[in-house]
Formats: structure tokens, C-alpha cells, sequence
């Protein structure tokens, strides 16, 4: 074939590479946003009672649309962590920090966030910990700085 390589038996389309749509955080998540922005959080009841937070948008045992919020603690323990000794860069907290998985008082399943400690030695499975608010809250998850030891 003849001209079988040639540069202008190419076909060429220019490929615009771009999301033209935009997705609202619904009425859960929406509401658990506002929840900070307010300093509350915001947990939702699902079909075996639990309290799942941050909320969910469906049931995880039926599928179903769930809707019943329940506002949880500002305070909870530690269930699981790990120390962050080098936090990567572009990261919300550049000094060391533990990095949690922690169970709000009123809530039945932990969420995932920072928790500021000096050292690993202060940090425990079981320490009390609570909210450090932003001082300008926007609606998002940063909204919640961090976490800190209580006292007991």
C-alpha cells in the first residue's frame, strides 16, 4: 500500500478532556457539611439502629435511601492509629501528627482524621480526643482542623 505511512492519510480530531458536569453533596452529606460549618456533627441512623458517621447516603444491609440524622458528640476515643513522623508535602498538617480512625461519643463507627500530639508517646487506642475547630469554616471536611487529647 502505497502511502500507507504517510502523514496525511492520518485522521486527526482535537480531544478536549474536561467534566461538564457538577455534583451537589445531596441532602446526607449536605447536611453533615452545614453540621460543621454550625460546629456539629452530624451522624445517620441506619436500618439495624446503628449510628453511622460521617453519614451515609444508602443502607449498607438493605441498599435503601437512608435519612434519619442524629447529632453525635464533638468528643471520642482513638479505636486505631498510626503516627505520620514525615507528613508528604501538600498535606493539611505539615508537623508530625497521628492520623486516627476515631468513634464519636453517640456514633457506632469512627471516622478517619488527624489527631495533633507532640509525640507517638501521647497517643493511645482508648485516649479521649475532641474537635479542634477551624477558625473560618467553609463546609468541608477541613472544617474539623484536628483532633486533640483530652485531659482526664
Amino acid at each position: 500500500m502505497a502511502g500507507a505511512n504517510n502523514s496525511q492519510d492520518l485522521l486527526r480530531a482535537p480531544l478536549t478532556i474536561e467534566f461538564g458536569f457538577s455534583r451537589t453533596t445531596g441532602p446526607v452529606i449536605g447536611a453533615f457539611l452545614t453540621g460543621l460549618v454550625e460546629q456539629r456533627v452530624l451522624g445517620i441512623k441506619d436500618s439495624t439502629g446503628r449510628i453511622v458517621c460521617p453519614p451515609v447516603e444508602y443502607d449498607s444491609v438493605t441498599g435503601e435511601p437512608i435519612t434519619e440524622m442524629v447529632e453525635v458528640g464533638t468528643e471520642g476515643i482513638i479505636t486505631s492509629w498510626s503516627w505520620v513522623n514525615t507528613p508528604r508535602e501538600g498535606q493539611p498538617v505539615q508537623d508530625p501528627h497521628a492520623l486516627a480512625l476515631i468513634r464519636l461519643d453517640g456514633a457506632d463507627t469512627a471516622m478517619m482524621h488527624v489527631v495533633a500530639a507532640d509525640s507517638d508517646e501521647e497517643v493511645a487506642t482508648g485516649a479521649r480526643v475532641r474537635i479542634r475547630w477551624s477558625a473560618e469554616r467553609t463546609g468541608q471536611i477541613t472544617d474539623i482542623e484536628c483532633f486533640e487529647l483530652v485531659e482526664e
